[in-house]
């Protein structure tokens, strides 16, 4: 992830615009953001051995959203990688996975900053809706492109009896941030008043 920043703060020296930076870090992300599927499906088998909490399932889903995002909207659909959405979700997605893969790594060198642990548990209260707003427009930004090519989309009659209708689809996909993205903010802002004010409790004690 922060070889995509820095390909995003090249990109933008070089261009002198924040237009079409996706073409620069289009590689990196589709590669790590795939990549964080591994660590997705073993908490996932950690939550059905009953390792982790449920809230991993939510994460877990968040994280094959921006891989939904990434190949089978921003990759499929070419016409909407120029849309400064996509710019919009990718900043997002980066500052938050490298503010969070940070405070694990301190963690588990049981030396974490307080600076980066208020930026795991502030930040996101801007980045998520950041995040969802970039994603939202983009799918929004590809529904005309979906409609017209009929991309991904299956008609009757066929030798299998069965139709799917990817614009429909996607229109679902939207419909299901309601419910999801709520639960993941107000997880994220209950974390942080139970991480935040044990820290300074923990503080005041000393």
């Amino acid at each position: 992830w922060l070889v995509i920043a820095v390909g995003l703060v090249r990109a933008y020296l070089a261009k002198g615009s924040y237009h079409s930076l996706y073409y620069s870090i289009e590689k990196p992300l589709k590669f790590f953001q795939t990549g964080a599927l591994l660590e997705e499906y073993l908490l996932i088998a950690k939550y059905l051995l009953g390792i982790v909490p449920s809230s991993v399932v939510l994460t877990a889903f968040q994280v094959m959203s921006r891989v939904f995002l990434t190949w089978a909207v921003t990759h499929s659909v070419k016409e909407v990688q120029t849309e400064d959405s996509v710019l919009l979700f990718v900043v997002a997605w980066t500052i938050t996975e490298i503010i969070r893969y940070s405070f694990y790594t301190f963690s588990l060198l049981n030396h974490l900053p307080y600076l980066i642990k208020w930026a795991r548990y502030t930040l996101f209260i801007v980045l998520y809706p950041m995040g969802v707003s970039g994603e939202l427009l983009t799918i929004y930004a590809a529904l005309p492109f979906v409609r017209q090519s009929g991309l991904y989309s299956i008609s009757l009659p066929n030798k299998y009896n069965f139709s799917f209708d990817y614009y429909t689809f996607l229109i679902l996909v939207m419909i299901s941030y309601i419910p999801i993205f709520p639960q993941l903010y107000f997880h994220m802002l209950h974390q942080r008043r139970k991480v935040l004010s044990h820290t300074e409790e923990h503080k005041k004690s000393e």
